[in-house]
């Protein structure tokens, strides 16, 4: 493989897959930051600190992409669109709040996380108010089949997070429990914004399944690229410290296959989650294992693997730009250096 070509040309698909919906995602951005304001001058100064901390903004692309390429043109529910887009990124941006205080996270996108620099029990209760914004703007649509998706998204991520919490630390974390995980944190969230786009614009029970499920499979390459990105990147690219997720106890694919392949490194990774850092030239060797073992590269095929299921679920859709765009992420999402 062309590595550098490939990253390159991920570069260019990014630039041209949000090109496609620069008026919508302008619209999401102003309706965001008119959702996470408040008359309450300290909610609108953290309101204002969440959005200017930036993202990708991934999911309500997402969400705009699937509505658009089931429509046909201008769609009635546009304003929906965009309000919704708004919706699922105040809950990603909860869900991330709520995870920094669980994993003392110190920087979150090259700032001081909110926990950090406000304190737990503030951002606690930011995670909250994010949460409750989301469901009183959702509830706007007066749509249940909308609100079901929502509510049990919500439980399946909040079900991840504490399964996650009591394997933490621990060696004998499965790989099936690993994905389990996975897809309740991650690859559910995903998976709504596209299975909301595709009822937003009226998709027949297929299309609305086989985006639904594109969502997921989506959602599952992308951590999987994730995986890999928290060994091979560095601090700055990454906007967090690299290496960080064994430090906070959690062991991701690259080391369950590595302790598969060699279990006598079992004390050796509970030890550096037990003392909470590498030590001198640690992180190094320890990267330098998973690279000459092939995990990093078993876990890359796995994370194709997924990509490329995500890429034939839009078969069922009609040829259009916006499900070329759709088929470009999947790979840009795993070629992508943060």
């Amino acid at each position: 493989m062309a590595h550098s070509k490939t990253k390159f040309d991920a570069v260019s698909a990014a630039r041209t897959i949000f090109s496609l919906i620069r008026t919508d995602m302008d619209a999401v951005e102003s309706e965001y930051e008119r959702q996470i304001s408040s008359n309450i001058q300290f909610l609108d100064h953290l309101g204002k600190y969440l959005k200017d901390s930036g993202g990708k903004r991934v999911r309500p692309a997402l969400l705009l992409l699937s509505y658009r390429s089931v429509l046909s043109g201008e769609g009635e529910k546009d304003v929906s669109a965009v309000r919704l887009a708004s919706v699922m990124e105040m809950l990603h941006t909860a869900t991330l709040v709520h995870d920094d205080i669980i994993d003392n996270a110190d920087r979150r996108r090259n700032r001081p996380s909110i926990n950090s620099k406000f304190g737990n029990q503030t951002a606690v209760l930011i995670g909250d108010w994010l949460y409750m914004s989301a469901f009183e703007t959702s509830l706007a649509e007066r749509d249940l089949e909308i609100l079901d998706i929502l509510t049990r998204l919500t439980r399946l991520m909040t079900e991840g997070e504490l399964i996650q919490l009591t394997v933490l630390g621990s060696t004998r974390l499965t790989v099936d429990d690993y994905f389990d995980i996975l897809r309740r944190k991650t690859a559910y969230l995903f998976s709504a914004c596209c299975e909301i786009g595709a009822l937003l614009a009226g998709a027949p029970v297929g299309q609305r399944e086989a985006l639904r499920d594109y969502g997921l499979n989506l959602g599952m390459a992308f951590q999987l690229a994730d995986d890999v990105l928290d060994f091979v990147a560095d601090d700055g690219t990454l906007g967090k410290k690299a290496g960080v997720d064994l430090l906070e106890g959690k062991l991701t694919l690259p080391l369950l296959l590595y302790l598969e392949k060699n279990p006598e490194a079992t004390k050796w990774l509970e030890d550096i989650m037990l003392n909470g850092a590498y030590g001198p030239l640690e992180r190094e060797g320890l990267l330098e294992k998973l690279l000459s073992s092939g995990v990093i590269e078993e876990t890359r095929r796995k994370a194709f693997s997924f990509a490329e299921a995500a890429r034939k679920n839009l078969d069922v859709l009609q040829a259009s730009e916006y499900r070329n765009a759709l088929e470009e992420i999947p790979i840009y999402m795993i070629e992508r250096e943060k």
